[in-house]
């Protein structure tokens, strides 16, 4: 990979990835993943990690955002989840919840294997395979490369889009599964028509999901692609 250097307004020389570049949506699936097992046990849980810290003595604690109304049965797997430790309630709202967890020994989180090859995590979110993630690399080397250390960790990779940075503006990679799922099944069925042909209390009954998560996904599904669009 190539570093380019310019140049700020005060003239001191800084190096940049930032011309050209790939971006990739990728899923990524492996069962010691970090939060994967728990994943499995209750799927109706939506996870969106929040960030990660080093607490010392080769601790580091992981919050996390759930989104969803089983939080019995998610916080029921915590408990048994091989990849966390220490897990503890920090912030609640009726459909919102947000915890603290220590990541153990066994955890698979790929940040460091991004990092390495010069990547850029643009978001993450988990899915029904595992997590997916958004990332930005400087080229198609480094792209190979983040791959080929998920092979040796056997980690599945799938790639979901992929495009050149330079076309930044429009086009589906920063959506997530759900989200993705939800616009398709509001454009489709008729939501975004005048008048609507079908409601949230419908979408939410036709997505088996509660309509606090439907609404709370379309607003965040269409600020991403309008946050793309106007950049």
């Amino acid at each position: 990979m190539s570093l380019d250097l310019a140049a700020d307004p005060d003239g001191v020389a800084v190096r940049t990835q930032a011309n050209g570049g790939v971006l990739a949506q990728l899923t990524l699936s492996h069962p010691e993943l970090v939060l994967r097992p728990t994943l499995r046990r209750a799927p109706e849980i939506s996870l969106e990690p929040e960030y990660w810290t080093d607490a010392g003595g080769d601790r580091t604690l992981l919050f996390v955002t759930a989104l969803g109304t089983e939080f019995g049965a998610f916080e029921t797997a915590l408990g048994t989840d091989p990849t966390v430790a220490d897990p503890v309630l920090v912030d609640r709202a009726p459909e919102c919840r947000s915890y603290r967890l220590e990541l153990t020994e066994r955890a698979i989180t790929l940040v460091e294997a991004t990092a390495a090859v010069g990547g850029r995590l643009r978001g993450c979110s988990s899915c029904r395979e595992g997590w997916q993630f958004r990332l930005r690399f400087p080229d198609r080397n480094a792209l190979v490369a983040f791959n080929d250390r998920c092979r040796e960790l056997d980690v599945s990779v799938t790639v979901d889009h992929l495009r050149p940075a330079d076309t930044e503006g429009g086009g589906p990679v920063s959506l997530t599964e759900k989200q993705r799922e939800l616009l398709t099944v509001a454009y489709e069925e008729g939501y975004f028509d005048v008048p609507r042909r079908i409601s949230q209390d419908e979408l939410a009954d036709r997505l088996e999901v509660s309509k606090s998560a439907i609404s709370q996904r379309l607003r965040r599904a269409i600020a991403q692609l309008c946050g793309s669009a106007f950049a």
